[in-house]
């Protein structure tokens, strides 16, 4: 069976992200993977399918559509194998490097034909570092280097990325930070044209209602006034271009180790989850990171995969997702398959720093009657 996404967008060459920009943190805690158990995992990038090892479950099958995200898992494994925890930061670009091409080099014997003719032709990003060789990401840099300094200067934005009680935060963020020009200059880039154009394809906006900026901007003061920006991957690097002290989940020193030990759990296909269940590559599963693939569904294709993995579900299998601006809910199209663990979410979603969305979602599959 074919996706929905895939009928409408180009998933053939084209690395939109090159990194994963849904927080780890609250999808690990959400998920709560036991030992043992198999999980399927929307692929990205990578991180976050590394991420769920952290937890020792059997199996992680990670999928996407895209060949490109699939390399990009690959050097991220072949890195976690063959390099200490620094090295591989630097690879990433989330320290300052000048032997990327030589740290590349270690890690391509470990990469299938396929991943290495990707990154081989693409050394300028290789040297750049990996992490900001997506699309999403030059988004991003276009934004640091040429929106952003019209309203705020390399200074305030140190000033915003230093710790501060809640506070102190929100009365810093409200007089220094959340200007009219912010505001007024935000909502253009941020518009669901613009970030189309230059971020997300298109197609990603099909069954989007409301303003995308509006939305985004509210998220962004929860982001860095509620919530401690000094401690935030996602803003720091859209702000510096680099991740500083603030390391998503997979990066940081202490899940290092169980990552690399665990990584030959790890498995990736090519293709969309139908595609997995319809061939038997996962038969049965216990958790699902299914990133914010709803969010380019219909109803009715939404509500038909969420048959399909119940069918495939143990009894007590959770499901974690993201809604952007298209609300769509397991429980709420298939209630008498799925139960929403709502405290969980909720307090979840005010925990989440990608402050992109409006809803994270933890399904729990109840046995059908």
């Amino acid at each position: 069976m074919r996706s929905e996404a895939a009928q409408h967008a180009d998933f053939k060459s084209l690395l939109r992200y090159a990194q994963c920009w849904e927080d780890a943190d609250v999808l690990v805690e959400g998920l709560d993977v036991q030992p043992g158990q198999v999980c399927l995992s929307i692929a990205s990038s990578g991180e976050n399918s590394l991420s769920l090892l952290t937890r020792s479950p059997s199996r992680v099958v990670a999928v996407d559509l895209n060949p490109a995200q699939l390399a990009a898992l690959e050097l991220r494994v072949a890195a976690f194998r063959v390099l200490e925890h620094g090295e591989l930061l630097e690879l990433i670009g989330s320290r300052p490097s000048g032997r990327r091409a030589a740290l590349y080099a270690r890690c391509r014997g470990g990469m299938s034909a396929d991943a290495r003719s990707y990154w081989d032709g693409r050394a300028d990003a290789v040297d750049a570092g990996v992490g900001s060789a997506g699309k999403f990401e030059r988004y991003f840099s276009i934004f640091r280097r040429f929106v952003l300094p019209l309203v705020h200067r390399r200074r305030k934005v140190e000033q915003l990325l230093v710790h501060r009680g809640l506070a102190e935060r929100r009365a810093w963020y409200d007089a220094e930070w959340d200007t009219p020009a912010w505001r007024m200059l935000f909502r253009v880039f941020f518009s669901e044209r613009v970030l189309g154009a230059l971020g997300r394809d298109p197609s990603f906006f099909r069954y989007v209602e409301g303003s995308v900026a509006d939305h985004l901007l509210g998220r962004v003061r929860h982001a860095l006034a509620e919530l401690d920006p000094s401690a935030n991957p996602y803003a720091t690097w859209i702000l510096t271009g680099t991740h500083g002290d603030a390391l998503p989940h997979a990066l940081r020193a202490e899940n290092f180790d169980t990552i690399r030990a665990n990584l030959d759990r790890l498995e990736w296909h090519r293709g969309s989850i139908e595609s997995l269940l319809d061939e038997g590559i996962i038969a049965t599963l216990d958790r699902a990171n299914l990133s914010d693939i709803f969010e380019y569904m219909s109803p009715e294709n939404a509500s038909a995969l969420f048959q399909r993995l119940a069918e495939s579900a143990r009894p007590g299998a959770r499901l974690a997702y993201w809604n952007m601006m298209v609300p769509r809910r397991a429980s709420e199209l298939l209630p008498s398959r799925y139960r929403w663990l709502e405290e969980l979410s909720r307090r979840l979603f005010v925990e989440d720093k990608a402050f992109f969305y409006r809803d994270f979602v933890v399904d729990e599959v109840v046995p059908s009657v």
